[in-house]
């Protein structure tokens, strides 16, 4: 892992990661630039899903009056196919050549898996990925000519949260869209709540009907976790709404915070702070701080919020302290 001039934190409870460093705020002062700088935004998603929509005003906040702001969208939530995501990577690919952006801001995994990991490893574009659950390894990150942001879910957080509701939690369900980040996550909620003796199942969907049959089944549960409903598409908000007020009767929450209409509660990362942080770091890069003396860090700003509505509804007491603190929701 890169060494910087910038203070930073380290997670020794597993592989380490350089996790934010104390001069984030240098780089704000750092630009000099002209607006002359073109910057390329690539989604690996389409305009209009939540998460992505996020990172992009983080990121144009930042950026505005800066940097000439040009955006792709390679749409691959929607389409979930390898090789439509092995396409339209080589579309995007043809897109920077033609361009010639001075730099990249690269959103969630399927930019770097089929962008700039095949295309653009140890290139003399600087790229700066974002979005990217997890662990960066099976990407090989970071190259000569990248930093990002890590994007990782508050699981330790979630399950105490279960708990405190639950109190003896056996045994929920993890309930989402049929997509590749979704497993992805899965797996990482299933091993830290085994580690504490806590069953989770995963149930994966491509239909609005599949979910609400297994949102039915899952009742039986001592919890739920509601994960994206991106890739989804048939989704109909109503109607859903509806389903979980009148089949709800065991504690439900998500870490989406466009999930919470249909959640009990909800601990939610902030898409905006992956695209603020990937603006200052654009700043930065333009302003000749070289690519290699920043870290890469990992997300780390929650919101709490609490459906009042569905829990009454569904019979479930949450504890004062927890309703207190979370900013109250309705459907």
């Amino acid at each position: 892992m890169r060494l910087s001039i910038f203070s930073c934190f380290i997670d020794n409870k597993s592989n380490p990661i350089v996790m934010y460093f104390f001069g984030f705020i240098l780089l704000s002062g750092l630009s000099t630039h002209s607006l002359a700088a073109k910057c390329l935004y690539v989604s690996s998603y389409h305009k209009g899903y939540e998460w992505n929509d996020g990172i992009e005003r983080g990121l144009e906040s930042v950026l505005k009056s800066k940097c000439e702001i040009d955006k792709f969208y390679m749409d691959t939530k929607r389409n979930q196919d390898e090789e439509y995501g092995k396409k339209q990577g080589l579309a995007a690919k043809d897109y920077i050549l033609a361009t010639n952006p001075d730099i990249v801001i690269a959103a969630d995994d399927n930019a770097s898996r089929y962008l700039v990991m095949p295309h653009f490893r140890n290139s003399s574009i600087p790229f700066i990925f974002c979005g990217v659950n997890w662990t960066i390894d099976e990407y090989g990150y970071p190259y000569t000519n990248t930093t990002g942001m890590i994007e990782v879910a508050p699981i330790a957080q979630t399950l105490k949260t279960i708990k405190d509701v639950h109190k003896t939690p056996l045994q929920g369900v993890y309930l989402s869209s049929d997509v590749f980040t979704e497993h992805k996550d899965f797996e990482r909620y299933r091993s830290l709540f085994a580690k504490q003796s806590v069953e989770l199942s995963g149930v994966f969907v491509t239909t609005m009907k599949d979910w609400k049959d297994f949102y039915v089944k899952a009742q039986e549960e001592d919890f739920i976790i509601l994960g994206n409903n991106a890739g989804i598409n048939d989704w109909e908000r109503k109607e859903v709404i509806e389903h979980v007020m009148n089949t709800s009767n065991t504690f439900s929450i998500t870490n989406y915070e466009w999930m919470i209409p249909y959640a009990m509660f909800a601990i939610t990362k902030q898409a905006e702070e992956q695209g603020e942080w990937a603006g200052q770091v654009a700043l930065a890069i333009l302003d000749r701080l070289a690519i290699s003396n920043i870290p890469v860090v990992v997300n780390r700003k929650t919101n709490t919020y609490v459906n009042p509505t569905l829990s009454k509804a569904a019979g479930i007491l949450i504890p004062a302290d927890l309703f207190h603190k979370a900013v109250k929701i309705g459907q």
